[in-house]
């Protein structure tokens, strides 16, 4: 794989450990802007949100421009929210730069989709795809406990400051190190009704049932994957749970596996997705309410913990590469549905999964809950779609 895709990936990295980091600061942040921690949690909903809108939203906007210009722009703009974060005093201050962060890293991750599968051959997609998601899956092994940490020793702003420092290295990796790679095809000089024109076509892609078939398998199950990690602390601080302190262990296990998982994927996805979704699907549909079952033996938790990481993002990304595949016709906003789809199901899964909470359930809730999402994924995917779609 050339050397931009690991720059790309660094970035993703830094912006993915400000996705996830916020769990271990809330607390902390509700005390000392004195808000309550139920609005603070809607820190996390508006990111989620601002990824999926923003998504085709930014990847229009940047259309006419060379990546490596948007992707600087984009990783710049991150970075400066992020500074507002720091050093903001108000809630609903904070609140908006998390809206233009989540923003600037749709747009980043659209373009960056679009452009790793650039860099490669047509039938390397997946793994280029497996080589930038990389960056997202060490944010949870290491960006997001190293956040914890330097929330709980130095405050919840010196986790923000940690993330845009983060942003500087890659932004010069991106400047000096990713070639100036062209704005997409047939977009790049277009004005007036030229330009509509082809990004109405594009748009019009998203008529293509097994374009639309792709993303809503993709959003499914991701949104098992991110309803069942949130709630994963439940799980193992519960009556039969091994008690709080592990729960950094078992978050950096899951982080683990989902990098071995995402890693391995990519070689398949390619050439043999079905494969990965056939396997893989039906251990993960099992794996879930099994996790919670298993919560009083500590070592078959942590094994399936991990487990459950690499079977997530192995068949998570397998879809959003389908998903690259099946938009080969919108080569703008190709990467913007790949986004659409795994950040509307990173929005929607801890929301049907936290409804599962007060029921008889209890704990075992977001995991069955996962599961369920997962079969949906998996009865949707074994009927066949129609060749012409």
């Amino acid at each position: 794989m050339p050397l931009p895709l690991y720059l790309l990936a660094l970035a993703v990295f830094a912006m993915g450990t400000s996705e996830f980091m916020l769990a271990g600061l809330l607390p902390a942040l509700a005390t000392d802007l004195g808000v309550p921690l139920g609005a603070a949690g809607g820190l996390t909903s508006a990111f989620a949100l601002g990824m999926v809108v923003g998504a085709p939203l930014m990847a229009v906007l940047a259309r006419n421009r060379p990546g490596r210009g948007s992707l600087l722009g984009f990783v710049l703009l991150f970075a400066a929210a992020h500074v507002v974060g720091a050093v903001t005093g108000s809630f609903p201050v904070l609140l908006g730069s998390r809206l233009v962060a989540a923003l600037a890293d749709a747009g980043f991750l659209a373009v960056a989709l679009s452009t790793a599968t650039a860099l490669v051959p047509p039938d390397r997609k997946g793994r280029a795809l497996g080589v930038l998601l990389s960056g997202t899956t060490l944010a949870t092994v290491a960006g997001v406990p190293c956040g914890s940490v330097l929330g709980a020793l130095f405050g919840w702003r010196a986790a923000f400051w940690a993330v845009a420092g983060l942003c500087l290295p890659a932004a010069v990796g991106i400047a000096r190190g990713l070639p100036a790679v062209p704005a997409t095809p047939g977009t790049a000089g277009t004005a007036g009704a030229s330009g509509a024109s082809a990004l109405g076509a594009e748009f019009g892609q998203l008529r293509r049932p097994r374009l639309l078939r792709a993303m809503l398998l993709a959003a499914l199950v991701n949104a098992a994957t991110f309803g069942g990690f949130t709630f994963l602390a439940p799980v193992v601080t519960g009556a039969t749970g091994p008690g709080g302190p592990w729960v950094p262990v078992a978050l950096v296990l899951f982080g683990a596996g989902s990098f071995a998982g995402v890693t391995a994927a990519g070689r398949l996805a390619d050439r043999r997705p079905g494969l990965v979704v056939t396997v893989a699907g039906p251990l993960l549909l099992l794996g879930w309410p099994l996790l919670a079952l298993t919560a009083g033996r500590p070592a078959t938790l942590f094994a399936l913990v991990f487990l459950l990481g690499a079977l997530s993002f192995a068949v998570g990304g397998t879809l959003i590469t389908r998903v690259l595949y099946e938009a080969a016709g919108a080569p703008t906003l190709a990467g913007a549905y790949a986004t659409a789809a795994l950040n509307a199901g990173a929005a929607v899964g801890p929301l049907v999964a936290a409804t599962t909470i007060g029921t008889a359930a209890g704990a075992l809730g977001p995991a069955c809950a996962a599961g369920a999402l997962v079969a949906a994924a998996l009865l949707i995917a074994a009927v066949r779609p129609s060749p012409t779609g």
